[in-house]
């Protein structure tokens, strides 16, 4: 039986959705600002940065992780209405994402050049994107302490916040890139290294900005032992219903990532169209993403509350929903191709590719999005994440890598060739998601009474 969307519930979705869509697409918009300025200067500066930015992809899938298994708990408790234990939350997200940005910010400032030989053999691109790793380094410290900030912020339906705070972000970033980019206003002519300290001083202004927020918020305590100290029941559910949520994307990320690892061998024309490819298709399908985001967050606040039916008969419209935005998202992405090739400075042989590449992206993202919805937010929000974990690495290790590896280094296909099958994971895993979801077996409410002791 088909059921039909609740009274409110389109309100409450876009009270949600908007902000987050808004904060998803400014994000996108700041990897387009770099992309388009870096690409004025030549296609090596556009390979390179591609590449090196390969690292805060991988970054991007960890807070990915660390807001999926900070939501999964703090919007349940967010309807349960405990405080206590969303601040207890917040620093089980803390340590996880400083454990791996830290890392991260170190291995570039110590081995740029080795960092950067994971996804190229091309010497020139090694040594330029090193420069480049080494100045946007301090950027990874600093997101690790904002990012699980702001995921119990949206988590608690404080996303207006995140929105604003990143467009102030993007227009700073905006600004410096192109001062530092070009050398505008006096300043000296810095190139892609320019691009990196815009970087690393937007996050810092990020931090600070947080920290101002953080003294005057009234979701939960400001001391650090409500913070800090974590009772052993909370890190028992953590490791029970988020950890496999966070090893989920942190394994997707690295299989995903994949793909640059292969791109980069297969030559620069194929590394520069696919650096455009993914920016423009980041950029329209954040309301996708977007209403993932919200909905793990309303579900998990109706499960908080004890309230199975809304969440299931929300669920069945937010399916619905992301349907159509893949199909409207898909006819934008066909609408935008022409124009591409003319837009950044590549080769002939880059612009052909992008084209092709592009017409494989309006196929391949509703996939991502209707699985995205299913795996990341509605499995999610009941716990039922060791399914989603399984059905992920399996699909991205077991099919994805192998088949792009065959393709590109056993059989040598052409590059697009290469490309197309690497697109096909998301259409292998669908079946297996939406069978899950219709077993019902993701309504579970997962909250319960910590203590305060060890």
């Amino acid at each position: 039986m088909r059921h039909q969307p609740r009274e409110g519930f389109y309100k409450e979705l876009l009270a949600l959705m908007v902000p987050i869509a808004v904060q998803n697409l400014v994000g996108a918009a700041v990897n387009t600002a770099d992309v388009l300025m870096v690409g004025q200067l030549n296609q090596t500066a556009l390979s390179a940065s591609s590449l090196a930015g390969q690292v805060q992809f991988v970054i991007n899938f960890i807070f990915f992780g660390v807001t999926s298994s900070v939501t999964i708990l703090a919007a349940q408790y967010w309807g349960k209405g405990d405080r206590r234990v969303i601040a207890k939350i917040f620093g089980l997200g803390l340590y996880l994402s400083l454990f791996f940005t830290t890392i991260a910010g170190v291995l570039c400032l110590a081995v740029p050049r080795f960092v950067m030989s994971i996804w190229t053999n091309d010497a020139e691109l090694i040594e330029t994107g090193a420069r480049y790793l080494r100045l946007v380094a301090p950027a990874y410290f600093f997101a690790g302490l904002t990012h699980p900030y702001l995921a119990v912020m949206k988590s608690c339906e404080r996303v207006r916040f995140s929105m604003l705070l990143s467009i102030v972000t993007l227009g700073l970033n905006v600004i410096l890139n192109a001062v530092l980019i070009f050398g505008l206003f006096g300043f000296p002519e810095l190139g892609i290294e320019g691009a990196a300290i815009a970087t690393t001083i937007s996050r810092g202004a990020e931090l600070l900005i947080c920290a101002v927020d953080f003294s005057r918020q009234k979701i939960f305590p400001h001391s650090p032992a409500a913070i800090l100290a974590l009772p052993r029941s909370l890190i028992a559910d953590f490791c029970r219903y988020a950890l496999p949520a966070f090893i989920n994307d942190v394994l997707w990320g690295f299989a995903f990532n994949m793909n640059s690892v292969i791109m980069g061998r297969l030559g620069s024309d194929i590394v520069a169209a696919n650096s455009i490819v993914t920016v423009v298709r980041d950029l329209i399908t954040t309301v996708g993403f977007g209403m993932s985001s919200a909905a793990a967050i309303m579900l998990g606040k109706s499960l908080g509350m004890k309230k199975p039916e809304r969440a299931l008969t929300d669920s069945a419209s937010l399916v619905r929903t992301t349907f159509r935005c893949g199909l409207v998202s898909g006819a934008l992405i066909a609408l935008i191709t022409p124009i591409l090739p003319h837009v950044a400075k590549v080769s002939e042989t880059a612009g052909s590719y992008m084209i092709v590449m592009m017409l494989i992206s309006a196929v391949y993202q509703m996939g991502q999005l209707i699985n995205t919805l299913v795996i990341a937010a509605i499995l999610r929000c009941g716990g039922d994440t060791k399914y989603g974990m399984a059905l992920d690495i399996i699909t991205m290790w077991g099919w994805a890598v192998p088949v792009g590896l065959l393709a590109a280094f056993v059989f040598r296909f052409p590059p697009l060739v290469v490309y197309a099958f690497m697109c096909t994971d998301e259409f292998v895993k669908m079946p297996f998601a939406l069978r899950r979801y219709k077993s019902r077996k993701w309504l579970n409410n997962i909250t319960r009474e910590h203590g305060t002791g060890e």
